[in-house]
């Protein structure tokens, strides 16, 4: 596979707003290992090589179990998930799929009883990044294979 073009060489400034809203969503205090998990889902519903590339090696690197990592994408059947987990889960197909879903009330009802406002709001602004990376990558055809994990980013 050949990239279409680098989009962050392209527009830096592009990359940089991305990075600021990573950054917010990393202060935020939600969990780094759901985090990780919410991106692998929408990188996996969104066929983003590049970030399930990326994600998963980062997973790895913070201790997360390669039997979870490969139960992520049938995380409904699993039992290695919390309720947390789960609901961050959920959370980001019925985001992630919006168009489809509308984010319904169950859904929601199930996120609020693992997390506060705020929280369910940084975990929205998580889902949103993760998408729009995924759309960035995807629409360029970044190469995935090359990312190394950098702890404490």
């Amino acid at each position: 596979m050949k990239p279409r073009l680098e989009f962050a060489k392209v527009a830096p400034g592009a990359r940089d707003a991305m990075l600021g809203v990573e950054r917010y969503v990393h202060g935020a205090g939600l969990e780094p290992a759901l985090l990780e998990l919410v991106k692998i889902r929408a990188s996996q519903i969104n066929g983003c090589a590049w970030c399930l590339d990326m994600h998963t090696k980062d997973a790895r690197a913070r201790g997360e179990r390669e039997q979870r990592l490969y139960a992520v994408a049938a995380w409904h059947e699993a039992p290695f998930f919390t309720d947390r987990e789960r609901a961050a889960l959920a959370w980001t197909e019925a985001v992630t799929l919006v168009a489809t879903t509308h984010v319904p009330d169950d859904v929601y009802a199930a996120a609020r009883a693992q997390f506060g406002e705020k929280e369910l709001v940084d975990l929205t602004l998580a889902v949103i990044a993760i998408n729009g990376w995924n759309r960035l990558n995807v629409a360029f055809r970044t190469v995935a294979g090359t990312y190394k994990p950098e702890l404490g980013r």
